[in-house]
């Protein structure tokens, strides 16, 4: 029997509202339009006419996904970041807005080349490339399957002409200088991970999440691997947990660093450091 869409709206809005789902009326109309095919901001006008069958299928099969909390991202299969959508799967991190900190951030001065370490789903890398059409890059990552995803999103995004894919350990496979260095590497300490949102724990990659540690292994790393890619007067800049900026800071110019800023983002949180190399050697 066919049912009004609003009908399947109401009681997915409340399956996923047992589950424990944050904001369930946001994530059913996103899920319900993504099943119809429809833009989101199209729904109201479905919302009275009756469910296809087959749109009624596929949202249930959301619908049971979600509320097992996997991410809205990982069903519809894009991200919004910097006003442009990203291709995200299980293999990378979902872009998050306070990631937009650091965008801000890069683009404050100029460059021309860019590496970006553990790039992911490639939306650092692949952002600052559209903000900066004169500039070319480079991803580096440990997981070949997240390299892929980036691939894929700098195709759809016409950059792959302009940024270069590469699996690598860190700099390991890096041999260019660059103007910019960029990173927003796994922060995350051991013992918090069972305190995330079972979207973040459960279903994103765990490598990108941690270095099953005290969450500053990345940071030690990056500022010992960095510096001898940067061109003189370049920058390094990488994202931080909110409580991490005097560890990084300290790292920062222990490895030689001249000026280490820490900026906030827009709720207020130390967010991203920002660190200018001006040494010729």
């Amino acid at each position: 029997m066919s049912i009004r869409a609003a009908e399947a709206l109401g009681a997915a809005t409340r399956a996923l509202a047992a589950a424990g789902v944050p904001d369930a009326p946001r994530d059913a109309r996103r899920l319900l339009a993504h099943a119809l095919g429809i833009a989101p901001g199209r729904l109201t006008l479905a919302l009275p006419e009756p469910l296809p069958d087959a749109a009624r299928a596929a949202f249930d099969r959301l619908i049971t996904r979600r509320s097992a909390r996997e991410p809205v991202s990982h069903l519809t299969g894009l991200r919004a970041f910097y006003g442009r959508d990203f291709i995200v799967t299980a293999d990378v991190l979902d872009p998050r807005p306070e990631t937009e900190t650091l965008i801000e951030a890069a683009l404050a001065e100029p460059f021309a080349d860019v590496l970006d370490l553990g790039t992911g789903s490639g939306c650092i890398l692949l952002t600052l490339l559209a903000e900066n059409p004169a500039a070319r890059g480079l991803g580096v990552d440990l997981s070949a399957a997240a390299c892929r995803v980036a691939l894929r999103n700098a195709r759809a995004l016409g950059l792959d002409a302009r940024a270069a894919l590469r699996v690598s350990d860190w700099t390991a496979e890096v041999a260019e200088l660059y103007d910019l260095i960029v990173a927003n590497p796994p922060y995350i300490a051991q013992d918090e991970m069972l305190s995330l949102a079972p979207e973040v724990r459960d279903w994103e990659p765990r490598l990108a999440l941690t270095d099953e540690g005290d969450g500053l292994g990345a940071y030690r790393r990056i500022m010992s691997c960095a510096p001898p890619f940067l061109r003189p007067g370049g920058r390094l800049i990488v994202e931080i947990g909110p409580t991490q900026a005097a560890a990084v800071t300290t790292f920062a110019r222990a490895a030689g660093f001249g000026a280490v800023a820490v900026i906030a983002d827009l709720d207020g949180r130390d967010r991203v450091i920002v660190c200018h190399w001006d040494k010729t050697a």
